[in-house]
């Protein structure tokens, strides 16, 4: 598992950051195109049968299709960078990191300018503490090998 020091991880958000909103806004129009075929389902159910266009519904079907694989690419890179995609709704990474012979995550949310928390393996997002000196002193001294 790659591990990062805080500067590290502070210096991915700017590219994590793009791929994470290119991931949430692919699901948002997905689900949007998804909204759109249940509605043309309950309008065909509720008035018992209808003319349906079906090329027009099997381009919407190509249209989700293509906007949740935009979805899992987005994915799949951040997750080759090494971090971890804990809550896409909810924009939240988590990046390992190597401190006191343990393994911790640096915890980050969309919209948040800085990385100013990390929280146990175990204890997760409700676990969050504030970076405290032995993370930014592992960042400027070099710290050990990942």
């Amino acid at each position: 598992m790659k591990t990062f020091t805080l500067e590290e991880a502070q210096s991915l958000l700017p590219v994590l950051e793009s791929l994470l909103k290119r991931a949430v806004e692919g699901r948002q129009s997905a689900e949007e195109a998804e909204s759109g075929l249940a509605d043309l389902s309950r309008r065909i159910y509720l008035s018992g049968g209808m003319m349906v266009d079906v090329a027009k519904v099997a381009r919407q079907r190509a249209e989700i299709e293509a906007h949740m694989e935009r979805v899992r690419e987005c994915i799949a890179e951040i997750d080759s960078i090494g971090v971890q995609v804990k809550d896409l709704e909810g924009g939240l990474l988590d990046f390992p990191c190597r401190m006191d012979d343990q393994v911790v995550l640096l915890c980050w949310r969309m919209g948040e300018t800085t990385i100013e928390h990390w929280h146990t393996v175990d204890s997760g997002f409700q676990g969050r503490q504030p970076i405290d000196e032995r993370f930014r002193r592992r960042s400027t001294s070099g710290g050990r090998p990942n």
